[in-house]
């Protein structure tokens, strides 16, 4: 249960990039234990690959972007946050594009896709980041903590001025299952005067009803309405654990979020990888007999 996890075969997702509109496509491929998780542009000269750290975080605005010397690739995180409850360490994520296809706008999408390549266990213990003390990021009106917790675990708080989300709270201890069930069709959402405003500067040109929850001044706008009423809740949820991927180790602690985003999230992860003092590393199942099978590596870094 504690050893180091890929994927058994490669899986593809397909779709549109939410910035270009372009067809977009992203390729889950196996990988060796202690390699982590890679972006790799497979459509550019030599392949350039970019591991998924905080420190390579470039932007936050409108979704994580991650960027190197050779590339970008941004709304990194809902294909992320699957791979955080599914327990994923070790996986390169080949890339067709500069964006991650948008699916329906949740992590549904990669999630079915690593589900039914199935998930493999190696021969090395995981590496947690075991938190021993209270490590806080923000302001009193936003801010993200994490406290001791033998376990994974999120308390989500957001407060928008709008009649369809105002002040909405979740807790919940996340595993393969509470992700599934409660989370990964969350799907993203916003505002449609500032949808208008992006597409005025050559942005969100796939954005759709299709693909994510659109309030207008007064109520939500998607025909079907919401898959829960507190869908909005869930989504920042589902926002953060993608995030926290980010950290590079698993985490064993309870993370608290105020009204925050990628941007404080980003700057909680990094203040974690910082603060030495405040975890220990754990390798739980490190007595465990040996129960990997060797993995092909499909792309070597």
């Amino acid at each position: 249960m504690f050893l180091q996890r890929t994927i058994k075969k490669k899986a593809v997702v397909k779709g549109i990039g939410l910035h270009t509109g372009a067809p977009s496509q992203l390729t889950f491929c196996p990988a060796p234990a202690e390699t982590g998780v890679w972006f790799v542009r497979r459509d550019l000269p030599g392949a350039p690959a970019l591991k998924a750290l905080a420190e390579s975080v470039t932007a936050t605005s409108l979704a994580t972007v991650l960027g190197g010397e050779a590339f970008s690739v941004s709304t990194v995180e809902h294909c992320l946050s699957a791979l955080a409850a599914l327990r994923i360490d070790n996986l390169f994520i080949e890339l067709e594009g500069p964006e991650i296809p948008i699916g329906d706008g949740s992590a549904k999408p990669f999630l079915d896709a690593i589900l039914e390549a199935g998930v493999i266990e190696q021969d090395q213990p995981r590496k947690y980041a075991y938190i021993s003390q209270s490590i806080y990021y923000g302001t009193e009106d936003k801010h993200a903590y994490v406290l001791p917790y033998n376990g994974l675990r999120v308390t989500c708080t957001i407060e928008f001025p709008h009649k369809a989300i105002g002040k909405q709270s979740m807790d919940l201890d996340i595993n393969e299952h509470t992700f599934t069930t409660e989370l990964s069709r969350a799907r993203t959402f916003g505002f449609l005067k500032d949808v208008e405003a992006l597409r005025a500067r050559g942005l969100a040109k796939g954005g759709s009803l299709d693909n994510a929850v659109v309030l207008d001044a007064e109520e939500v706008m998607n025909p079907e309405g919401l898959r829960w009423s507190n869908e909005f809740v869930r989504h920042k949820m589902l926002d953060a654990l993608g995030d926290l991927v980010t950290l590079g180790m698993p985490l064993m602690g309870h993370i608290v979020l105020y009204k925050a985003g990628h941007d404080v999230m980003n700057c909680l992860v990094r203040k974690i990888a910082e603060s030495r003092d405040s975890y220990r590393h754990i390798e739980l199942g490190a007595d465990l007999p040996q129960q990997g099978h060797e993995v092909q590596s499909y792309w070597a870094i």
